[in-house]
């Protein structure tokens, strides 16, 4: 049990340089927030829902994190700061990273498949902050969801997915040769802007620029030229 706390608390620091030693981690949240949703689950799924449903409240109460005790949750789950909300059904996967205020949420059960309503998150996915993942859907193994994005549909292995309502960018994770992305979003192309196109709107721009610049010349020059005609026929 201690080689397991141990190793969970180094895969926290692999993925967040803030803490100095493993006692700063235990201090996280979202540290805290598992451990309770640990005890809650096994209550609930022996059963006792009123005493799991209070490790949820005190829980929630401490971390300003709301993990409901059906959630089920693999290995070295990671919520960076608080305010989450994870829904009855949902399903997390291994080495799974949330930051703040993310909700993995649900719709009307009739819309789910046998009761299913919140989403399935594969091993390695990384959730940025304040992303809303609503409904029965699947996200992909190592796929990314950039902070504020809404995702209502699956998304694909591999994937990062941003806007809102969230679109794909098409460019799988793997392409970064990084292990992990802080914030779900890389920081390259294609989030960044795409410079050659700007460059060349700017030479569009400068274009039109000297052709208003030549029009606004020829009208002023031409009532110079109409009076000069008028003074020779006089």
């Amino acid at each position: 049990m201690f080689d397991r706390l141990i190793s969970y608390l180094d895969s926290v620091h692999a993925r967040d340089p803030a803490p100095r030693s493993r006692w700063e981690i235990l201090l996280y949240p979202g540290v805290w927030a598992l451990g309770f949703h640990r005890v809650a689950h096994w209550l609930f799924v022996g059963r006792l829902y009123f005493l799991a449903r209070f490790i949820n409240h005190l829980s929630r109460w401490l971390t300003a994190i709301d993990i409901h005790p059906g959630a089920q949750i693999g290995k070295n789950f990671f919520i960076d700061h608080g305010f989450t909300v994870i829904g009855e059904t949902c399903e997390i996967g291994d080495n799974v990273t949330i930051y703040q205020c993310v909700t993995l949420g649900g719709t009307n059960p009739t819309n789910g498949e046998g009761g299913k309503r919140h989403p399935t998150l594969c091993d390695n996915v990384i959730i940025g902050s304040g992303a809303q993942v609503i409904g029965p859907i699947t996200v992909g193994e190592r796929a990314r969801v950039g902070a504020n994005a809404v995702v209502t549909d699956d998304v694909p292995e591999g994937a990062t997915m941003i806007g809102l309502k969230a679109r794909s960018t098409l460019v799988p994770a793997e392409t970064w040769l990084r292990e992990f992305i802080p914030y779900g979003t890389p920081c390259d192309e294609p989030c960044e802007p795409d410079y050659s196109r700007i460059d060349v709107l700017e030479r569009e721009l400068a274009a039109m620029k000297a052709e208003i610049a030549a029009l606004k010349a020829e009208r002023e020059q031409a009532p110079a030229t109409r009076c000069r005609k008028s003074g020779t026929d006089d």
